[in-house]
């Protein structure tokens, strides 16, 4: 037994760690993200561009103060665009680490190499009843309405302030962001308009004419507008080297309307940058 006894010590002594009830510390220690970095980075970019509201201060301009004005403005005469880009950028930032917890800012650039959504129609003629008209007894008015329209927007390019909060683990840093976006557009909206008045009689004859005052075509344009927004998405970090790391994110941007046009905008980007 005691012979049996110092082989067993022997051999249990010859045991890995882990199945003598203890794990083997890990080869990889977390990597130390705190400090300033920055990096360049290459991207692919779709944006929804909603020209549904884009010519309502066009045909208010048009029609103001008669009773066509409000009538006119809930006409959906253009809809919702889509386009994609490829772009590229740059980025700088500041990272503060507490254990395992790193937090960030960071300024993010990126330019857009043909990021333009555009879109035409036509709507009407359109029946607007004229109650109000003073006419012969029995008599009934409608104004048809018809519009010709086309819009279009570019984003050239857009920087972020974000905020980051990530977890380091080994190589990898996973991170979440927030922040303000800042875009910077060239819009452009036209509408062409015609109505024409029909009288119906009592007696079944009726009626029809151009109203010249109406006949207008009407364009507003504005290059070089700074639209501001908000941002948020995700990403990962990884060192690959001494202090070279690469990185991966995925970002969602929605803007404020510009001249009553709405974006949003979903980015992929890859990048490779230097920790100071």
């Amino acid at each position: 037994m005691m012979m049996f006894g110092a082989v067993t010590g022997a051999h249990a002594a010859d045991m890995p760690d882990f199945l003598r009830g203890s794990l083997p510390a890990s080869s990889a220690p977390t990597r130390n993200w705190d400090g300033w970095y920055a990096g360049g980075q290459v991207g692919q970019s779709w944006i929804n561009t909603d020209f549904g509201g884009s010519v309502a201060s066009l045909t208010n301009s048009i029609f103001r103060n008669t009773t066509l004005q409000a009538p006119t403005a809930q006409f959906n005469l253009l809809g919702r665009v889509n386009a994609q880009s490829s772009g590229f950028g740059a980025f700088v930032g500041r990272n503060w680490q507490f254990d395992d917890v790193v937090v960030g800012v960071e300024a993010n650039y990126t330019y857009w190499s043909g990021l333009t959504t555009s879109t035409f129609g036509s709507l009407g003629p359109i029946q607007v009843a004229q109650p109000t008209l003073v006419l012969p007894v029995g008599a009934t008015a409608a104004d048809g309405v018809s519009l010709n329209g086309n819009a279009t927007l570019k984003v050239k390019d857009e920087m972020t302030f974000r905020g980051r909060a990530g977890w380091a683990t080994g190589d990898f840093l996973p991170y979440m962001f927030g922040g303000l976006a800042v875009g910077r557009m060239d819009v452009s909206r036209t509408v062409t308009s015609s109505v024409i008045r029909t009288i119906n009689f009592s007696d079944g004859t009726s009626r029809s004419f151009v109203l010249p005052q109406f006949a207008q075509t009407a364009t507003d344009s504005k290059t070089d507008a700074f639209v501001a927004g908000w941002t948020a998405g995700l990403g990962l970090e990884y060192m690959l080297w001494n202090c070279v790391f690469l990185r991966g994110e995925w970002e969602y941007v929605k803007f404020m309307p510009v001249k009553n046009t709405s974006v949003t905008q979903n980015s992929v980007r890859a990048a490779i940058g230097y920790k100071f």
